[in-house]
């Protein structure tokens, strides 16, 4: 079978959109029934039906985004809901890249801290949550620095992944360049990580007993102009799918890791102004929130989802409503799929 993404292009005029006065709706989970549910910076998810109709569901709702003084004060302080993933029975694990910790809440709202420390110290900033086949859950760790904008730069690899075992995270794996979205492939013999800083797709190869092992580059070694990818999905041939944040890029890699660049949104003089502040370790508030523009600003993360999982969905940092298309493959499954989450 030829792959489908090869001969595949993307018309903006097609792109359909869902939801209405999102904030912050970074990731997004999708239900066999076509609901959707997207990751909002008022402290919890929106839930939003195939017909859009839309709920907020929050333990305590939290004006701090809408109202923050300044672009950077939002993207900075207050509860920020970043991933999300599905427990087995149907709770919603959120890695809240605010408050450094990874909660759980319940579909009525009810949520609990499950961890905000390793081995005694902060745990850092928690940005993605995953729950494989055999029901144990993933976070990533962009950075232990506190202010997040200080970790944007290329010599700071001090992101990792950690494990939820005994009631307590583990670290599995260390030393990543602000460590993002993490993905398993079909048989789960890899994971991939995304190292946002680090303009690259990291793999690991798993183990007998399902622990990563020995690591490396997969695709291109930098994903090119403006490579600081964020969000990455699988599809059912075997393609990964990926933003890049802000220079508001959608990309895929071929099973072979070759490079298709499907969208791009991004202005390209200021993307080139903070690729310089970038990598002369001189980001700023100015020249990071001058950038994100586009049908998703701050491009952050791809989803496959309806009933047959062929319509991808593009969440955003920086947008308020979530674009969506017709994809030429379905996706792969996530673990929750036949589960009836």
């Amino acid at each position: 079978m030829t792959n489908p993404i090869l001969d595949f292009g993307i018309d903006k005029a097609s792109l359909r959109y869902i939801g209405h006065g999102l904030q912050r709706p970074e990731c997004i989970l999708a239900e066999k029934d076509g609901t959707l549910w997207s990751a909002d910076a008022r402290g919890g998810v929106v839930r939003i039906t195939p017909q859009g109709d839309q709920q907020i569901i929050t333990q305590q709702r939290s004006e701090k985004f809408e109202g923050a003084g300044s672009e950077a004060a939002r993207y900075l302080e207050g509860t920020l809901p970043n991933g999300l993933a599905f427990a087995r029975n149907g709770d919603i694990l959120v890695s809240n890249f605010g408050t450094d910790c990874l909660e759980i809440m319940s579909r009525d709202g009810q949520s609990r801290v499950l961890a905000d420390s390793i081995d005694g110290e902060p745990i850092g900033k928690v940005n993605f949550v995953l729950r494989d086949s055999r029901d144990r859950i993933w976070i990533t760790v962009s950075t232990r620095i506190k202010n997040w904008m200080h970790a944007l730069r290329t010599d700071l690899a001090d992101g990792y992944l950690a494990r939820y075992e005994n009631g307590r995270f583990r670290i599995v794996a260390d030393g990543f360049h602000f460590t993002n979205e993490i993905r398993f492939d079909a048989r789960e013999e890899f994971l991939y990580v995304v190292e946002t800083t680090g303009g690259c797709i990291t793999r690991l190869r798993m183990d007998a007993k399902g622990n990563p092992g020995a690591r490396g580059i997969f695709g291109p070694r930098s994903l090119g102009k403006g490579a600081w990818p964020d969000g990455i999905a699988f599809d059912s041939y075997g393609n990964l799918w990926g933003t890049m944040v802000y220079s508001d890029k959608l990309f895929v890699l071929t099973p072979r890791g070759d490079l298709r660049i499907l969208l791009d949104e991004g202005d390209p003089q200021k993307v080139d102004a903070l690729e310089r502040a970038f990598l002369e370790h001189e980001v700023n508030h100015e020249v990071l929130f001058a950038t994100g523009r586009g049908i998703a600003p701050w491009m952050a993360s791809v989803t496959f989802g309806g009933p047959d999982l062929q319509t991808a969905y593009i969440g955003s940092l920086r947008g308020s409503r979530i674009p969506y298309f017709r994809a030429p493959v379905p996706g792969l499954p996530m673990v929750h799929w036949e589960e009836g989450a």
